[in-house]
């Protein structure tokens, strides 16, 4: 019966001995700098931009240092970013979960892009929407971001 007890205990610290080896790096964030590339419905392309995003607080992301690869009316200049991702996981250093990034226009303001869609680790694939009161700043299609 003793042999069976000592056994139990070198099973059960081996187990928790392999459960406790993970980090708790940034990897399981979407923290870093970023590209995005959008088409329309029709796949033609629409436009693509850069960010710096961080994540704080558990599930909010704010955006920083946004630039459009091509100009677009939409958002001359300024403007906010603000979103949230929900982790679904975070298993050997692969993220999955939920993203929602909303860009709101600066100048011209009243323009409002919303790109949501699942993280797998550093792409983000999914469908954005553009609302606006500048003339032309409507539309909608999918999107790829990728992790620079």
């Amino acid at each position: 019966m003793k042999q069976f007890g000592i056994a139990t205990i070198l099973v059960v610290s081996v187990i928790l001995t392999a459960c406790g080896g993970g980090s708790s790096s940034s990897s399981d964030t979407v923290a870093g700098n970023w590209t995005a590339t959008l088409t329309n419905t029709d796949t033609t392309p629409a436009f693509g931009f850069t960010t710096s995003l961080t994540q704080s607080n558990g599930s909010t992301v704010t955006g920083a240092n946004l630039s459009f690869t091509a100009s677009t009316a939409c958002f001359a200049s300024g403007g906010s970013q603000t979103g949230s991702f929900v982790l679904s996981g975070n298993f050997n250093g692969n993220i999955t979960g939920a993203f929602q990034l909303t860009i709101t226009s600066g100048t011209p303001s009243g323009n409002t892009l919303v790109l949501q869609g699942p993280v797998n680790n550093s792409t983000i694939t999914g469908t954005w929407t553009l609302t606006g009161l500048t003339p032309g700043c409507t539309g909608s299609g999918n999107f790829t971001m990728m992790r620079m």
